[in-house]
């Protein structure tokens, strides 16, 4: 890569990074301290909150994406990033569980990934673009695994308010990031009359878009079960949870780059993307039968660690594919539509692992899903990639 695909790459990613933070800061606290609000004792309430911010990305991921395509990226990330602090700071004061749900579902309408991922492929050439998604992916590892450690004594001397608090700031903090560290971003015709259809009933965008839902649907979902299977059959402290979650993550981004070399540089992409989803598929049979008190802490945090491969190896690859595929003066579109998927899939895991184990146990999410992976196998295996453009100009 040049120097200013690097210097874009890396700012794009921080940008990524410092919203992700605010969010994941509050994922393995949030159960717990939501229960101190009035009405946070009904799990369908508190999985509600916890996925009212995917149901609102679902609606506006395609209104801002197609608004990047008209108007510019960097306006529509900025004002979706200003709506995601308002959101912030009213979670930061809801005086009930309803009002968080409120301040979750204004966070969620600032839905800048689509425009945020259409500016990495505006800026890169499709042959390291990959590579680019990766670092943003990496961010998101990285800040995930740093939320694990120090979201719980965070949360001890400032609550959940205070979290929401921070979660705001970081996200002003992203939008002077933005103008100082991004470079502009090239113009390109306005989108034709019907490109928005057509995109949207593209095969090959179909597929890798019901890939995305279902990976975030999964990841959602398997959240409602792991912190209680770290403490009922890990015997690990909540506070403790870091210790499994920080090493499986970072070892999990070092064990993602080979496959992403292997995908990109040496021609591997399908056999290296739907190998990523039956490993999905692995982890969830292997939560539901084999992470029980037999296997304790290094059962679990084995299946964590195979998880968070799978998953970081799709995040890279799945944009970059959508991105690649789509007509340019359509990508914006093209990711508001891959980005709508994956919100309703962060939304519905959240409901639907609530309500999986409120009335049938842990196991039935990990049966669940393990089945909504097996139907993405399928479609997975019939994936193809774009030519890489050395092969473009030679033909």
């Amino acid at each position: 890569m040049t120097s200013a695909e690097r210097r874009t790459g890396s700012a794009l990613a921080a940008i990524f990074g410092l919203r992700m933070l605010g969010l994941f800061l509050v994922l393995p606290v949030f159960s717990v301290l939501a229960a101190e609000l009035p009405g946070g004792n009904d799990l369908m309430l508190v999985g509600l909150a916890l996925g009212a911010y995917g149901l609102t990305q679902a609606f506006f991921q395609i209104p801002f994406g197609l608004a990047s395509d008209r108007w510019g990226r960097k306006p529509v990330i900025v004002a979706g990033l200003l709506l995601f602090a308002a959101g912030s700071f009213i979670a930061a004061t809801a005086p009930d569980i309803y009002w968080m749900i409120a301040g979750r579902v204004l966070q969620g309408a600032g839905a800048i990934s689509a425009a945020v991922s259409a500016l990495a492929a505006d800026l890169t050439r499709e042959q390291h673009r990959t590579k680019v998604m990766a670092m943003i992916g990496a961010s998101i590892g990285l800040v995930f695994a740093l939320s694990l450690v120090i979201a719980p004594p965070l949360a001890a001397a400032i609550g959940l308010s205070g979290l929401f608090v921070l979660t705001g700031a970081l996200a002003l903090g992203a939008i002077i990031l933005l103008f100082t560290a991004v470079p502009p971003a090239p113009t390109f015709s306005a989108p034709a009359r019907g490109s928005f259809l057509a995109v949207l009933l593209d095969p090959k965008l179909a597929r890798l878009n019901f890939g995305v839902f279902a990976l975030h649907l999964m990841q959602m979902a398997l959240w409602m079960v792991v912190p209680a299977t770290l403490i009922s059959s890990g015997g690990l402290p909540g506070a403790e949870h870091w210790k499994i979650y920080l090493p499986a993550v970072l070892l999990s981004l070092a064990l993602m780059v080979p496959a992403i070399i292997a995908a990109e540089k040496h021609g591997k992409l399908r056999p290296i993307y739907a190998g990523a989803v039956a490993l999905l598929v692995l982890v969830q049979v292997g939560f539901a039968w084999f992470a029980g008190d037999n296997w304790g802490l290094w059962g679990i945090g084995l299946w964590l660690l195979l998880f968070f491969v799978a998953f970081n190896i799709l995040e890279a690859l799945l944009p970059s594919l959508i991105s690649r595929l789509a007509p340019p003066a359509a990508k914006g579109a093209a990711l508001g539509i891959y980005n709508t998927t994956q919100s309703l899939g962060l939304f519905l895991g959240g409901i639907l692992g609530g309500w999986l184990v409120k009335n049938f146990g842990p196991t039935a999410v990990h049966l669940v899903c393990a089945a909504v992976g097996i139907i993405w196998l399928g479609l997975a295996v019939r994936v193809t990639a774009p030519p890489r453009p050395a092969e473009k100009v030679s033909s």
